[in-house]
């Protein structure tokens, strides 16, 4: 099993989809970017239909206007002030790709943008590889990656390793955009949201944290309990991310695998519940989509069309010394382990 073609890359690599089925879930991944580019469920009354906004050919997740759809973000995911940092003495500059800072991994080098190397496929699972060069993208050290996906009953497992052979931060997530409700699209405000999160990092300008690590208590922010999420955003109209987009401290201990989130749709009874070992998870509400990028059915992809929920490391931990550390040593391993599960309420 070698998957389908889908198309080019801008390099004139080939790049292919990979279907991975399991009972009622299935998931296509592409070795472009590592990206997810569908996922089909069911609702309550047994139709089936894809939750994640997506493409049917890479040339649209190679286009510069693409808002990361599915894809595997690193070398560090989110957002690093002034796009640079310092490290053993050494200050390292990054591309700014995000006003000042630096977003994602930066540009044409970033994880999101390379043709990843097939490891192993299977019915129910790939894995695929990159490696990194010294100096890629401004970061020091090379770094091998995996990132494999897995289908398993109700569950889309992924799983992120990484070496390296010297001292440099890794971070890694998927970007996948979410609508339960199924495409084509609508948007997602009447979903309801619940983050296992009693802090969050506040952010201030170009949504670089300020350091601080504050509760979630009687702030818009506070999702510990299913809210309507149209309910919240005019509270963050003003937010430099223009509604919901902050890093939620995950409760319980980093390292474990342990819920970090549950969205539902009223509508057709979907679910999606996150877990994770990861410290953090970005919980990001479509607030920058404009209309501009055309789904697969033909629809745009509007303002508030779908929900990200992207476990990490917290955003500009290079440069917050009170962060978790992103820094991965040589001879060490960087392990991230995600959970998807689909279910109907």
């Amino acid at each position: 099993m070698s998957g389908t073609d889908f198309g080019s890359a801008p390099d004139g690599r080939p790049t292919h989809r990979f279907r991975l089925v399991d009972g009622d879930l299935e998931v296509d991944v592409t070795d472009f970017g590592a990206t997810v580019v569908a996922v089909r469920v069911p609702d309550r009354d047994g139709r089936v239909a894809d939750v994640v906004l997506g493409h049917d050919h890479v040339s649209a997740y190679a286009d510069a206007a693409n808002p990361y759809l599915g894809a595997t973000v690193g070398r560090v995911a989110n957002r690093i002030g002034g796009a640079a940092f310092t490290l053993d003495g050494r200050t390292h500059r990054l591309a700014a790709n995000d006003g000042d800072n630096h977003l994602h991994g930066g540009g044409a080098r970033a994880f999101s943008r390379v043709v990843w190397e097939l490891l192993e496929v299977g019915d129910d699972r790939v894995t695929l590889v990159h490696v990194s060069p010294d100096g890629e993208e401004g970061y020091p050290g090379g770094v091998e990656v995996t990132a494999a996906y897995h289908v398993v009953g109700d569950r889309l497992e992924i799983e992120y390793r990484a070496r390296a052979d010297a001292r440099t931060p890794v971070s890694l997530t998927n970007h996948a955009y979410v609508n339960l409700a199924g495409e084509p699209a609508g948007d997602v405000l009447d979903h309801r949201a619940q983050v296992f999160a009693h802090r969050y990092t506040p952010v201030g300008a170009g949504q670089i944290p300020t350091g601080e690590i504050a509760e979630v208590a009687g702030t818009p922010l506070d999702l510990r309990q299913p809210t309507r999420i149209g309910d919240r955003l005019p509270a963050l109209a003003d937010d430099p991310g223009g509604g919901i987009d902050h890093n939620f401290v995950v409760d319980g201990e980093p390292g474990r695998q342990r819920p970090a989130a549950r969205v539902e749709d009223p509508a057709s009874g979907r679910t999606l519940e996150v877990h994770t070992d990861q410290p953090g998870v970005q919980f990001y509400t479509g607030n920058m989509l404009d209309g501009s990028i055309v789904g697969r059915a033909g629809t745009p992809y509007r303002r508030h069309a779908a929900f990200c929920l992207e476990p990490q490391g917290f955003p500009d931990a290079v440069n917050q010394p009170a962060f978790p550390s992103v820094i991965l040593d040589p001879g060490a391993e960087y392990v991230h382990r995600t959970h998807y599960r689909f279910g109907v309420s």
